[in-house]
């Protein structure tokens, strides 16, 4: 009995310390410049990986999360911040925060790369407040890991998210219920 006390007491720590996380990094949200520097970064990485360029070709947005972070045991969170990029430049900064519940153990790290392929896909995300996967929109994922490479012929969704570069160790990889919302940055 003492030792399912011990367990339950360390998963409601571990939760609460995932929800402190999530809902806490507004707070330490990191500035424009920041911000333009790392997805800069993370563009050039995703730009290293074959067949990755042609997307960035056929792109009328490119919203770039550099660095998202995921935990969880049983319930999760993940956050991160970046900027969406329309003809090379930036023109908006957002969020991306999601929660989860089910099989899940772990911490990750992973950068994202949403890339709105269609013109009036991209207005209707721009237009929105807050944009959820799955409710909003959809957004064909395509995983991309050591040694992967990424095939443009048989892709024609309007909008198709990248992950990359993950770093640590999580069971279950999807967008699905990720919101991305616009931030207010100078």
């Amino acid at each position: 009995m003492a030792a399912i006390a011990s367990a339950q007491r360390l998963v409601a720590m571990f939760a609460t310390l995932i929800a402190l996380t999530v809902f806490a990094s507004p707070a330490l949200a990191a500035s424009a410049a920041e911000i333009d520097a790392d997805v800069a970064g993370a563009l050039d990485a995703f730009q290293k990986i074959e067949g990755a360029p042609a997307f960035l070709g056929i792109a009328r947005g490119v919203l770039v999360f550099p660095k998202v972070y995921k935990a969880g045991i049983g319930v999760g969170g993940e956050y991160g911040e970046g900027a969406l990029r329309v003809g090379g430049k930036t023109v908006d900064y957002y969020s991306t925060a999601a929660a989860s519940i089910g099989f899940q153990l772990g911490a990750q790290s992973k950068s994202i790369v949403v890339i709105f392929t269609d013109e009036a896909a991209l207005a209707k995300f721009r237009a929105s407040e807050g944009w959820k996967v799955g409710v909003d929109g959809s957004v064909a994922l395509i995983d991309i890991g050591v040694g992967k490479t990424v095939d443009t012929n048989n892709i024609e969704d309007p909008v198709i998210g990248f992950v990359f570069g993950q770093k640590g160790l999580m069971y279950n990889l999807t967008l699905e219920g990720s919101k991305f919302t616009k931030l207010k940055k100078n």
